[in-house]
């Protein structure tokens, strides 16, 4: 005797070894044994065998019209047995029976289950919905086949070409355009990104890049919606000096400014003027919306995006030939031992006497210039005079080096800055085909020393003024040098190991960083109530916004940053592209994958990995041969030629600098073609 039950929706059978009341003992024809319970047997038979009768049933099941067999159907509920003599004839057989149970369950658009081996027809209705669904999955199914087979023959459907970005990177893994490129990858056992190469559907490596960073960042697009800059309105004292911005000459958001007084009197001050959006930007603002947005302005060879749109940056930038509104440091020093003897925050109005532009600058405005006792005849815009620039730089350099006396060992600037331009960009969104020049500025020239020290000094004694009046600041922190402590930021006014400084708060950026706008708002209050700011200023201690705003600029900046040397490293392949460039001498840094060595170019900004000699030290010198760019990945490896320099490792050579710095690879992208397909008849998720 053998048996036929329903386990979990799976039919199976086997002989019955045993029964009882409440289950039966059931051999399968693999011999395994089985505990079936009574309720689960739908037939009892002696033959055919199971898998005879399993396997006549399904052929014979194929047969059944389903329409038909609705049709004959009762109202109310009933047996597959009944199904099959209504459909058959009144003599059904055990095979016919069985065809009619798998047909009957593998329908439920026209039949419900009602318990075990029992149906109950569905209304019309559902029936027809079910059908033009059931249709529109085939017609789908075949939409997917159809896709899938253009890009195997190397063509892009324009829904997958328009779909690029989500799929590759935030998939619908439901949706047809992303099945089509997952069914085109098994079939052609091609890569995804190779294979939407290869169909064309990226046909710029720059935009891939700028799209991609737009899909991630910036999903309604890098416009801004009609704003008004709001005037200041407070009756503001007009300072009495003359202040100078130093900025290159792409910078249109100008935030700082400097001013010396007393030269020669012995105790001379210095002022650090900052522009003052936040005296007329309130927080829930249409422009505070917009600023909280974006966080940051977003830097690239050639190109950036602000943080806010032109005409508010333009309304309190601190252009040349204006007194503009501004948050003012006055620091006054000994004019012999440049010790701090007072300081002082106004908020004032600063007359701009020019802004310097130090691309312009730099060849003139050099450290033999500034220490020389006879400088010549040069003139500096608005009136800017060589003592004045001497004594910015003798305070620069003095105040660089109490920091690194707390900071326990000098900041090394072993490496050089470099400058893009785009030949004919004119600050115009780039294309990637632009003609790409890479200048060098060496890190810590003079004009840059002296604003960055001057811009510590604000940032620094701002951030303890902050505490000091009990308000809550954004502040970066970093507990220690030692390997592995991460600069953090937070609330509470910390050291900041790396820097040299008690507490560090950015609050010199006002136009182009939210934090410092942020800050500013807060300086503002104590500058306006001292002692009681903490009850005026726009964020309280323990603010949940606060936090919130640490957390979102923090993703922001990274990814900010990590877009920007990501454009910079694809205009340096794109300068070696131009010049045909394909030897190049550069220093091993450490150990990289697959038994290369990570070198640095001497001469470019460019990181890549080299073969074909192991063990090099760190610091050795060789002549790398480059082999061939891949734009997409930003990927350049090459095979090192020989080694420049005797068998001695350079002790120290790029000490504590850029062992962190990523090596381009391939793209991390979100297509899983090893994904399991659903099994046969089984949905997939909605």
């Amino acid at each position: 005797m053998y048996a036929l039950f329903d386990e979990a929706g799976k039919f199976q059978a086997g002989r019955i070894l045993s029964e009882a009341d409440s289950s039966l003992q059931v051999e399968l024809e693999s011999g395994k044994r089985v505990k079936v319970k009574a309720a689960n047997l739908l037939l009892k038979f002696e033959k055919p065998a199971p898998s005879e009768l399993i396997a006549q049933a399904q052929a014979a099941a194929e047969g059944i019209e389903l329409e038909l067999a609705w049709e004959f159907a009762p109202e109310e509920d009933f047996g597959f047995a009944e199904l099959a003599r209504d459909y058959f004839s009144e003599q059904a057989t055990l095979v016919q029976q069985t065809a009619a149970l798998f047909r009957l369950h593998e329908a439920p658009h026209y039949f419900r289950r009602a318990g075990k081996g029992r149906y109950k027809k569905a209304p019309a209705e559902i029936v027809q919905q079910a059908l033009a669904a059931i249709e529109k999955k085939k017609l789908l199914l075949q939409q997917i086949a159809d896709w899938a087979a253009e890009l195997g023959r190397g063509e892009c459907p324009q829904p997958i070409r328009d779909q690029l970005y989500k799929i590759l990177f935030r998939p619908d893994k439901n949706a047809p355009e992303y099945k089509a490129v997952v069914e085109a990858s098994r079939a052609t056992q091609t890569a995804p990104l190779d294979l939407l190469r290869q169909a064309g559907a990226i046909d710029s490596a720059y935009q891939f890049h700028w799209k991609r960073f737009l899909f991630d960042n910036f999903p309604k697009g890098t416009g801004f919606p009609p704003l008004q800059a709001p005037d200041i309105t407070d009756e503001l004292p007009l300072a009495n000096v003359q202040a100078y911005s130093i900025d290159d000459s792409q910078t249109t958001e100008i935030d700082d400014a400097l001013s010396v007084q007393g030269l020669g009197s012995g105790t001379v001050t210095l002022g650090v003027h900052i522009a003052a959006p936040g005296l007329a930007l309130h927080t829930g603002t249409p422009i505070d919306q917009v600023a909280r947005n974006r966080l940051s302005t977003v830097y690239m060879p050639g190109y950036k995006i602000t943080m806010l749109p032109d005409e508010v940056v333009q309304r309190y930038t601190l252009a040349e030939g204006r007194a503009c509104p501004a948050v003012s440091l006055y620091v006054s020093f000994d004019e012999a031992s440049l010790e701090i003897q007072a300081s002082e925050t106004k908020l004032e109005r600063v007359p701009i006497a020019a802004n310097l532009r130090h691309d312009q600058l730099d060849k003139v405005v050099t450290e033999a210039w500034m220490e020389s006792d006879n400088p010549g005849q040069t003139e500096l815009p608005g009136g800017m005079t060589h003592a004045t620039m001497a004594f910015l730089w003798r305070l620069a350099k003095t105040l660089k080096a109490r920091r690194e006396v707390v900071r326990g060992k000098p900041e090394t600037f072993n490496r050089p800055d470099y400058n893009f331009r785009l030949v004919g960009n004119d600050g115009a969104e780039p294309t990637g085909q632009e003609t790409v020049q890479i200048s060098v500025r060496q890190r810590g020239a003079p004009l840059d020393l002296i604003v960055a020290e001057a811009m510590i000094l604000a940032n620094s004694h701002w951030g303890l003024w902050l505490a000091e009046c009990g308000v809550p600041g954004i502040y970066r922190s970093q507990a220690s040098l030692a390997p592995g402590v991460k600069v953090r930021m937070g609330t509470k006014a910390q050291p900041h190991a790396g820097i040299g400084v008690k507490a560090y708060a950015w609050s010199t950026s006002p136009l182009r960083r939210y934090t410092d706008l942020v800050n500013q708002w807060q300086i503002i209050a104590c500058a306006r109530h001292g002692k009681t700011a903490a009850l005026a200023a726009p964020f309280k201690p323990k603010d949940a916004e606060l936090f919130s705003i640490i957390s979102g600029f923090d993703a922001a900046y990274s990814a900010y940053n990590g877009y920007q040397a990501g454009m910079e490293r694809f205009w340096t392949l794109k300068y070696v592209q131009q010049n045909a460039i394909t030897e190049l001498t550069a220093a091993v840094f450490k150990e990289g994958p697959n038994g290369s060595v990570l070198v640095r170019a001497d001469d470019l900004p460019l990181v890549l990995a080299a073969h074909g000699m192991s063990g090099l030290p760190r610091g050795a010198r060789v002549r790398v041969k480059l082999g061939e760019i891949d734009e997409i990945a930003l990927d350049l490896s090459g095979t090192i030629a020989e080694r420049l320099d005797a068998e001695l490792p350079l002790d120290g050579a790029d000490e504590d600098e850029g062992d962190d710095e990523p090596v381009a690879g391939p793209i991390a992208i979100a297509v899983d073609v090893n994904e399991a397909e659903p099994a046969a008849g089984e949905a997939s998720p909605a």
